[in-house]
């Protein structure tokens, strides 16, 4: 008789008895630590300072324009200003927000694991695009709150004057939305083509920046029609020609407000309709990618 060649321990190990969740949570859950990741939350304190110091500063700028207008009585930025003034931020933002979402799992190689659930290929995009865009529309969207909250406290005008300021706050998140899916779209989509977190960042400054040189060499085109179509070739002008043709007065006021809509000309249904295509393409790209990813 062969003596034993192994043992068998119980190590406590017991089968799950509890619910078990269905798609909706694990999107839920891949969404919400998405957000969590963006603004360095349950990370180290190193991934806390970048995220931080960006809303940092926008709150400063937005209680800023609150105190000085508390004190001379006048609108010195209107709420869809704040957005475009600090679009700029946004940018790097996106270039250190992408990386992190979505570089990371494809150099660690996880992806295997998340579609070995039953989840379907295009949730983990998604998801991932939906906590991108919440945490821009955020990081532009929560400095306006506090604008409208200064501004409702000190005027003088009761109810009548907090609901005008909400008037005119509500065109002002909905233009901070269109930043935020501009901006998340374009940055995921880069930032999804390589594991290596900066290349990755990198390729989404070069996107926003390098296209505005392009701008720049359209407008001053002896032809009125392409200096008028010049901003469809920057994502920055892009989204601020669809507000110059959507917001007018609301976003800039004054001479400063015709001679926005002078670049643009009759051609704001135009930027309207290439965001919309851009912001589609993006997308469609970013799913695609995932599932040639899926694949392997």
């Amino acid at each position: 008789m062969s003596e034993p060649t192994g043992v068998i321990h119980d190590i406590g190990y017991q089968r799950y008895t509890g619910p078990r969740l269905g798609r909706r949570q694990v999107f839920g859950a891949l969404y919400l630590h998405g957000l969590r990741t963006a603004f360095g939350l349950g990370r180290s304190a190193k991934a806390k300072i970048f995220p931080w110091l960006v809303v940092a500063i926008v709150t400063v700028v937005a209680a800023g324009v609150t105190a000085v207008r508390s004190q001379i009585g006048e609108v010195v930025m209107t709420y869809a200003q704040f957005a475009d003034n600090m679009s700029w931020l946004v940018i790097f933002f996106a270039a250190v927000v992408a990386p992190e979402l979505v570089s990371r799992d494809l150099r660690s190689g996880v992806l295997p694991l998340y579609f070995s659930r039953p989840m379907p290929r295009s949730d983990y995009p998604m998801a991932k695009l939906l906590a991108m865009i919440t945490a821009l529309w955020l990081l532009l969207g929560a400095p306006q709150l506090v604008m409208f909250l200064g501004a409702a406290f000190t005027t003088g005008d009761g109810m009548n004057g907090v609901w005008k300021e909400l008037l005119d706050l509500l065109p002002g998140l909905l233009y901070a939305g269109l930043w935020a899916a501009v901006f998340a779209s374009i940055g995921l989509l880069v930032a999804s083509l390589t594991g290596k977190r900066a290349f990755a960042a990198g390729g989404v400054v070069a996107v926003f920046l390098m296209t505005t040189p392009i701008v720049g060499t359209l407008s001053i085109m002896p032809s009125q029609t392409l200096n008028e179509l010049a901003g469809l070739a920057s994502p920055s002008t892009l989204v601020q020609g669809v507000g110059a043709w959507s917001l007018g007065d609301l976003l800039i006021t004054g001479d400063a407000a015709e001679a926005t809509h002078s670049l643009i000309g009759d051609f704001g249904p135009v930027y309207a309709v290439a965001a919309v295509l851009l912001i589609a393409g993006c997308v469609t790209l970013l799913l695609a990618r995932y599932r040639k990813v899926a694949t392997r």
